[in-house]
């Protein structure tokens, strides 16, 4: 009996070892760097390094376009209040003739032998 336990113990124990050098193995392979997983996760995280940056660019070039947006906005304001005061001028000016047409004012230019009659 004791002998059979003996060598049902040792039978285990073979195949505990075959178990873990097959792990081993797996292990080895899963974690090369040239094709196997390791080497997809050298990539993933070189990669995830580029685009850290990349969005921190982005964020930047972001900031300063939302600066830029503000100041145009500001100006845009700043004119819109202009014109509606140039508008609200219109208003005070004279209305035009009955006859639906606008007042013409007459400027006579200087002819030349005034000019030289001015000097």
């Amino acid at each position: 009996m004791n002998l059979i336990a003996d060598i049902m113990l040792g039978a285990g124990a073979l195949g505990a070892a075959i178990y873990c050098f097959v792990l081993s193995r797996r292990l080895k392979r899963f974690n090369q760097l040239e094709n196997g997983m390791g080497g997809a996760i050298a990539v993933l995280s070189a990669q995830v390094d580029d685009m850290t940056r990349a969005l921190n660019r982005a964020q930047t070039t972001a900031a300063g376009s939302a600066e830029q947006l503000t100041a145009l906005t500001a100006r845009a304001e700043q004119g819109a209040e202009r014109l509606e005061l140039m508008l609200a001028a219109l208003h005070d000016l004279p209305d035009a003739d009955h006859e639906g047409r606008r007042q013409r004012v007459l400027r006579r230019r200087a002819r030349y032998s005034d000019m030289e009659a001015a000097e």
